[in-house]
């Protein structure tokens, strides 16, 4: 599922969606693991191959003509101190900033979600997590490695790499203990930054509410230590501008915190 580019979607109800998926499982008292996977070059989009979903997808001669003149004869330029560089032919990626650009990277990208098998997906643009569950800690995992390998498979094909530094393994255990042994997929993390929010393998929402103190701190000093510079009006107009907007992003996901991180 893509949740990117779509009325009604944002990062906090795909953030929402899967938490739900992740939250029932472990509830269950099952297992549940899950890799983030990061794209190092989302934007590079093979013209040919997405000239080759729009025909798949049913598109008549007449528009994967025009879809094919759209991407020819495209050039960039670069600006430095007044001075201008040479044209140099850009041969990939989709205009950024125009109203087609989501459609197509979506149209792009979309279908890697079929390679998932067992495991479930959901695609944010280019972020992307896949994670399975079970009552065997051997068979997530197994079943995880098997979709892993697919989905790389499927974005090697449409010639899109991943970041491997910044994609990531973690293992859900809200009310099981930790395993003893390492995932073989990769290394096991207790934290990771999905769409803006710090979850943690407890999803206690420990680590995004120490996040969000540390901002919060950092705005309330400079605030008290320029009050002098500040009419009482423009502090109220601060507040809200700076700090209100650290607290409400994602409200309704961390919201589920204990009572002692919240206060």
């Amino acid at each position: 599922m893509q949740s990117d580019f779509r009325a009604g979607h944002g990062c906090t109800s795909a953030t929402l969606k899967v938490l739900n998926n992740i939250i029932t499982t472990i509830n269950k008292g099952q297992y549940c693991a899950a890799i983030f996977i990061d794209l190092a070059r989302a934007v590079f989009v093979n013209h040919s191959i997405l000239i080759g979903r729009l025909n798949t997808l049913g598109f008549s001669n007449d528009c994967l003509t025009w879809f094919t003149n759209y991407f020819s004869d495209t050039v960039q330029y670069v600006i430095s101190e007044g001075l201008l560089s040479g044209p140099l032919a850009v041969s990939m990626g989709v205009p950024q900033g125009s109203i087609l650009g989501p459609t197509l990277f979506s149209v792009y990208i979309n279908d890697v979600a079929l390679a998932a098998g067992e495991s479930l997906i959901h695609l944010y643009a280019d972020d992307t997590i896949l994670y399975t569950s079970g009552p065997s800690l051997d068979t997530v995992l197994t079943n995880l490695q098997t979709s892993f390998n697919a989905i790389q498979l499927s974005f090697r094909g449409l010639q899109l790499l991943l970041n491997a530094s910044k994609t990531k393994c973690m293992l859900f255990n809200r009310l099981l203990p930790a395993p003893a042994r390492r995932s073989s997929i990769t290394t096991l993390y207790d934290n990771y930054k999905y769409l803006g929010v710090w979850l943690d393998c407890k999803l206690s929402f420990q680590t995004h509410i120490k996040h969000l103190q540390s901002k919060i701190i950092s705005r309330i000093s400079f605030l008290f230590r320029n009050k002098a510079s500040f009419t009482h009006a423009a502090k109220h107009t601060l507040v809200k501008l700076t700090i209100l907007p650290i607290l409400d992003f994602g409200d309704v996901i961390y919201k589920i915190a204990s009572n002692t991180l919240l206060s």
